[in-house]
């Protein structure tokens, strides 16, 4: 079943749809109703909450902590990877 409705885009939108109907060699309908879907149905980013206090855990003085890789290996060893 389908409705006809009314919808106004963004230039810069209308644009891109264009471009894609065309690439894709289908209908500006038929390809603006797939990137709906699409978009639609993408699951949504899963959030998670930390539960528990927050433990101090110092500085220490020989730990670089602009060296990302250097603090996972003092965290998890040499073998982190």
């Amino acid at each position: 079943m389908s409705i006809r409705t009314t919808v106004t885009l963004d230039e810069d939108v209308l644009e891109r749809v264009k471009r894609e109907s065309r690439s894709r060699g289908m209908s500006f309908k038929a390809t603006l109703n797939d990137l709906l879907r699409t978009a639609l149905l993408k699951p949504e980013p899963v959030t998670r909450t930390l539960i528990g206090p927050a433990t101090k855990m110092g500085q220490h003085p020989f730990l670089d902590y602009d060296d990302v890789e250097g603090l996972i290996e003092y965290g998890e060893g040499v073998r982190h990877k």
